[in-house]
């Protein structure tokens, strides 16, 4: 299956005897078969005919818009997928005990993943981050006796600090990288996360909505406008095992260097330039379809992007059997 991904701002997107095809400035063209196609991602100010729109429709090949900074603007989607049944019901699980259960399983699968996230990077690079380590495993522990959400959001929120001052130390120096900040992002190696984030916000929009699920009714971000709470939610778990991965791999790995960034003077922020985006989507795309044995409940491997269908999926039946057990939060080891 194809995932396209667009970031030049003269291309345009054509149906022409049943393909996807993308033209460039320079007279460069790209041909998907629609068939293969399972997603439009745009970023930048390409153009898409309104014959390809309405075939994307037809076939429910969904299109996601970003801003050339990677900044997430909303996505067609055709709505074939809608279940009002499972939408009621998420609706009925907001404010139950479930909620509170499922909130708690899935920010300690994220802080079981970002202290293995440290480990592997500490024994790459013969640098200790015990303090980080330590603070994570306290606030994973006491997530098993919260009773609200917010207590539990509040460990999330100690268990990033700690996490992010431990990640800051084992970046390559070349990138300085004093912890998380976001619109805009002030340095490259916070560009790479917020892009990161968001591509994969997008991913999760889309499986979430392939589901019936409504990606704006969440269980433990709460109700917040434009803001798609469940795909926030299913996201945590994937953050570090998906897109801080990535980004230490190219940065560490010297696969992306200070060329490919540039600063903004009218809008403020440090953003990739063309290039760069194009090495960090190839880079995320390969990370997406890599295979591996992390999901506890299947015994073969599956790629990352399987893996977040499967975990929509047990989500599904964790909502219809009202058991947020049912729910396990991917662990890497």
């Amino acid at each position: 299956m194809s995932f396209l991904f667009v970031n030049e701002n003269s291309a345009k997107i054509n149906l022409e005897a049943n393909r996807c095809v993308v033209s460039y400035a320079d007279g460069m063209q790209r041909a998907v078969p629609i068939e293969t196609l399972e997603s439009i991602t745009i970023m930048g100010h390409a153009q898409m005919t309104t014959q390809c729109v309405q075939e994307c429709l037809r076939r429910g090949i969904p299109v996601a818009y970003f801003s050339k900074g990677g900044g997430y603007f909303g996505r067609l989607q055709s709505t074939g997928h809608v279940n009002t049944h499972r939408q009621r019901l998420q609706c009925h699980l907001y404010e139950s005990d479930f909620a509170l259960e499922l909130s708690k399983g899935i920010v300690r699968g994220k802080l079981q993943n970002q202290i293995v996230i440290l480990q592997r990077y500490a024994k790459s690079r013969n640098i200790a981050v015990d303090e980080s380590i330590k603070m994570l495993c306290i606030c994973n522990n006491k997530i098993r006796d919260c009773k609200t959400i917010p207590e539990v959001m509040g460990y999330e929120g100690q268990g990033a600090k700690a996490y992010f001052d431990g990640l800051s130390i084992l970046v390559d120096p070349v990138f300085a990288f004093q912890g998380r900040n976001k619109r805009p992002p002030r340095d490259e190696f916070n560009a790479m996360l917020s892009l990161g984030y968001s591509v994969l916000m997008n991913e999760l929009y889309g499986q979430i909505e392939m589901k019936g699920m409504n990606p704006y009714f969440g269980f433990m971000h709460r109700d917040k406008e434009k803001h798609p709470t469940l795909a926030s939610d299913m996201m945590e778990e994937w953050r570090a095992v998906i897109v801080d991965s990535t980004v230490m791999s190219l940065v560490n790995g010297h696969e992306i260097h200070k060329e490919h960034f540039y600063f903004d003077t009218e809008h403020p922020g440090c953003f990739l330039t063309r290039e760069g985006m194009k090495i960090f989507l190839s880079k995320l795309e390969k990370k997406l379809q890599t295979e591996v044995r992390y999901l506890d409940y299947v015994d073969y491997a599956v790629s990352f992007r399987r893996g977040i269908t499967l975990q929509l999926e047990t989500l599904v039946r964790a909502m219809e059997s009202e058991d947020a057990s049912v729910y396990r939060p991917i662990r890497i080891r």
